[in-house]
């Protein structure tokens, strides 16, 4: 079991309209995380800067940001797209962030 992270950026105020979109994330979508290997898949937020913060642990190779060919995953880019920040095929811009601790 591998932990990746990364960092995405939330657009101003728009912590709520994420939430309520995560709390009702799509059964499709769920399955597809959970079918390629993401598990104990988390967001947190630091409201100063609105820098989104994800930890997910993956069995295989590689985890959600792997699944840009899939067409659920960018309906949900396009259903996102107007509360973050996101690259010209709506997928979130995101930053691979290295691990340097892990306490056990």
């Amino acid at each position: 079991m591998e932990r990746l992270a990364f960092k995405m950026k939330l657009n101003k105020g728009q912590k709520q309209a994420y939430k309520e979109r995560h709390d009702q994330l799509w059964p499709e979508l769920k399955q597809l995380l959970k079918d390629n290997g993401v598990s104990e898949y988390s967001i947190f937020i630091d409201e100063e800067t609105n820098t989104l913060f994800a930890l997910q642990k993956v069995s295989g190779h590689g985890g959600s940001q792997d699944l840009a060919n899939n067409e659920i995953v960018k309906k949900w880019w396009d259903f996102m797209a107007d509360i973050m920040q996101v690259n010209p095929d709506n997928s979130p811009v995101s930053i691979p962030l290295e691990e340097v601790f892990y306490l056990e």
